[in-house]
């Protein structure tokens, strides 16, 4: 789950990121970025959480995450990003992401788990909002229908999706088959069995079981997505 997510952070390589409740969520977040390259600090409130990550992460520490001078104190101020990843105490959530606006932390994601507690955090200085459970069943979703092999969303309705070529697209070039123009989505680029990756341009020409990396509005690469079991 934790790297569905980091796959929608637009972080730049080696910033700092401190996530708060490394329960399951923030600590599989906190684990793939740092895999990614990121500096984390991890903060719990409870100390067997902040063990067991105490050595996975470039910090650890107990403290209490709603309490903003116990934060400034930490030098969470200097931190790009945070990640709020209580979802089982709403108060505790919300008074957290307080403290992060009051210190002025530019990009502020928080894990909900109902739409009231969103729009409250957005209200209240939340950046981003993510559903793990929603948006994890609505990708398993996708999956199963057999139209995607790979599929992830970002919070502007816009997609990119691994899926196996459609019909209209086999035997022809890009700029023949007119995949922008009829569909409303991008081909990025195209896997062939036994080759290697390679980028799509308009002279690519696609055969039947090639796989192609699409983008789009959400609505459309599905649509194009399921020209593939036609």
């Amino acid at each position: 789950m934790g790297k569905l997510f980091t796959e929608q952070f637009a972080f730049a390589e080696g910033d700092s990121v401190v996530v708060v409740g490394l329960g399951r969520f923030g600590g599989a977040v906190a684990q793939s970025l740092m895999s990614l390259g990121h500096d984390v600090m991890g903060i719990d409130r409870d100390a067997e959480p902040v063990q067991a990550w105490f050595d996975r992460l470039t910090h650890a520490v107990q403290a209490d995450a709603t309490n903003v001078m116990v934060m400034r104190q930490l030098g969470v101020a200097d931190f790009r990003h945070a990640i709020v990843g209580i979802g089982d105490n709403l108060a505790a959530s919300l008074m957290t992401l307080m403290a992060l606006s009051e210190l002025g932390v530019s990009d502020i994601w928080v894990k909900a788990l109902t739409e009231d507690h969103a729009r409250i955090a957005q209200r209240i200085g939340a950046h981003h909002v993510v559903f793990p459970e929603a948006d994890m069943g609505e990708r398993v979703a996708h999956l199963i229908s057999g139209r995607m092999i790979d599929y992830i969303e970002f919070d502007d309705g816009f997609a990119i999706a691994k899926i196996h070529a459609p019909l209209p697209t086999h035997g022809r070039m890009l700029a023949e088959s007119l995949v922008r123009e009829k569909f409303g989505v991008t081909v990025v680029g195209v896997k062939r069995v036994n080759e290697d990756f390679q980028h799509a341009t308009p002279q690519t020409r696609i055969q039947a079981g090639d796989l192609l990396i699409v983008s789009g509005p959400t609505p459309k690469v599905e649509r194009f997505a399921a020209r593939s079991k036609a």
